[in-house]
């Protein structure tokens, strides 16, 4: 799919943008760059895995919940405000960190859209979130200053306009709020989960990115593995170093496995093609890495 879309912004971004990206050069692109990593899945699945497996279960399911609500919503609202990114449209502005590298540039199903940026929103709710739940200044800081310059990065490697960035800031400290305000609310989780998946499934219907079937069956497969984890695992947090270490990196090789092991049933051409029926698989095989993390996983801790 080419770069269609919409282009709409502010001269005064455009400006910030060149103006970054100039006086920065490319050694200060590359520092900042970095920190765009802080706002990725793999980051995600690490820091609310420490969480959930090893320190606070119940934060856990707080943060896993907040931070795939807010991505799943960002991606519906990308796919209809259909905002294009700033490099598809002005030539002196480089793009210097791709969302799919092996991809088109100009791909929208690989690239995505620009309008809010899911970074900003993940860390925002990631660490705005793992804040809330810890309430110290050891940790307060730290997820302050990621989630600035997650953002910052976005804007500098010319993937995002500033707007982006704040509208993602916006929506990911929302949900921070809002999750756990509903969690108090509605105490059966069944309930819950049923209500949130009610707001992000019409995305059905008008999405065809990928990252929104990426986020929607992450988001299904913690529900459903929570839920599962709850009856029948119920297993006990650890604050010894070396049981952690060993959760963590099982729950992470997990991960990395089942997301090689779940694609060899179907060919490349097939999975890359963009239709439905793979955006569907795509979907199913996110959810059953997500369930067997989250649910199954923690039933091996009892051996460990």
């Amino acid at each position: 799919m080419t770069a269609v879309g919409n282009t709409f912004y502010f001269s005064w971004e455009v400006s910030l943008i060149k103006w970054l990206q100039v006086t920065l050069g490319k050694g200060g692109i590359s520092l900042i760059s970095f920190f765009s990593i802080f706002g990725e899945e793999k980051i995600m699945i690490l820091v609310i895995g420490l969480i959930y497996w090893c320190l606070d279960k119940k934060l856990g399911k707080t943060m896993g919940l907040t931070v795939l609500c807010t991505v799943t919503v960002n991606t519906m609202i990308k796919c209809l405000v259909m905002r294009r990114r700033p490099y598809f449209d002005h030539e002196d502005i480089r793009i210097f960190r791709i969302v799919k590298p092996d991809a088109d540039i100009y791909s929208i199903q690989a690239q995505g859209y620009s309008f809010p940026s899911i970074h900003s929103a993940n860390a925002a709710s990631l660490y705005g979130s793992l804040a809330a739940g810890i309430r110290k200044r050891w940790v307060i800081v730290p997820a302050v200053v990621l989630t600035l310059l997650t953002g910052i990065s976005r804007v500098v490697v010319g993937a995002h306009y500033p707007t982006d960035v704040l509208a993602g800031w916006g929506i990911g400290i929302l949900a921070v709020f809002l999750i756990p305000f509903m969690e108090k609310k509605i105490k059966n989780r069944a309930v819950l989960y049923g209500i949130l998946l009610a707001c992000v499934l019409p995305g059905l219907i008008f999405c065809r990115s990928e990252d929104y079937f990426t986020s929607l069956g992450l988001l299904a497969g913690f529900m459903a593995g929570t839920i599962f984890e709850e009856k029948y695992v119920n297993f006990e947090n650890t604050k010894k170093p070396v049981f952690m270490v060993v959760r963590v990196a099982g729950g992470l090789l997990i991960y990395l496995l089942l997301s090689t092991l779940l694609k060899l049933p179907f060919s490349g051409e097939f999975l890359e093609g963009g239709s439905y029926a793979s955006l569907l698989v795509r979907c199913i095989r996110y959810s059953i890495i997500s369930f067997t993390a989250f649910g199954l996983y923690p039933a091996l801790f009892r051996f460990l």
